[in-house]
């Protein structure tokens, strides 16, 4: 089964959604639209009626919805209803939280067990940039953070810093999917993409297609390659 994403002419690139229950990794560089993207996931969810988590460890809730209060696509709305919890890993509540979770200790063990008890069907985890944070050695524990979550049945979008298309890190190997976010100039001005890199189970030709933001979110234009 496949799960709207929420973001106008993404679906189409990717047979009419996202997988369910699978981990996707949503890579850029900063500003390009990655935190959009996701906002506008977890909103759709909500409006679904899905249980739906987000999970960051840099943003309160109030910053979260002020950088999205320029659109209209009902993401503060979302964040206040019921069907969103938000987690903020390095707040005192956030942390009183997460150690109610889970017989082990350790951020994996008690994400995962919050995940599987409250029956979360869409996860954001933003970023992977910052899990350095919480795991002793990162190289070689988000090897076992991210195969734990893929074995949740939530639908997840994990942000990463990567901003090498060409450069594949343990979370893009490890991902069900992997769409990568561009920005670059052209001819003097700034250009917006988005390419779907790797997308297990669909048909895709990882071609960038062009993006742009209106007060209704993130839009793809799926008919309009870009030549980078």
């Amino acid at each position: 089964m496949r799960v709207s994403s929420g973001v106008p002419g993404f679906d189409q690139l990717v047979e009419g959604g996202l997988l369910e229950d699978r981990l996707y990794v949503i890579s850029g560089p900063p500003g390009s639209g990655k935190t959009t993207f996701c906002a506008q996931f977890i909103t759709q969810g909500a409006k679904k009626g899905e249980d739906c988590l987000y999970v960051t460890m840099h943003e309160t809730q109030t910053e979260l919805m002020q950088d999205m209060s320029g659109y209209e696509f009902g993401f503060d709305r979302a964040m206040q209803s019921d069907a969103i919890q938000f987690l903020n890993l390095v707040t005192e509540s956030g942390k009183r939280t997460i150690s109610q979770f889970g017989t082990e200790s350790g951020l994996t063990n008690r994400l995962i067990a919050f995940i599987e008890q409250n029956g979360v069907d869409r996860v954001v985890v933003d970023s992977t940039m910052l899990l350095q944070h919480f795991l002793t050695d990162v190289s070689q524990e988000i090897t076992g953070f991210l195969s734990a979550l893929k074995q949740t049945d939530a639908t997840i979008l994990l942000i990463s810093e990567m901003t090498d298309p060409s450069s594949y890190s343990d979370e893009h190997y490890l991902a069900h999917g992997v769409i990568f976010f561009h920005n670059f100039l052209d001819r003097g001005s700034m250009t917006r993409g988005m390419q779907v890199i790797k997308m297990r189970g669909t048909a895709i030709d990882c071609d960038i297609r062009q993006i742009d933001f209106s007060n209704q979110g993130l839009q793809v234009y799926p008919d309009e390659k870009i030549e980078s």
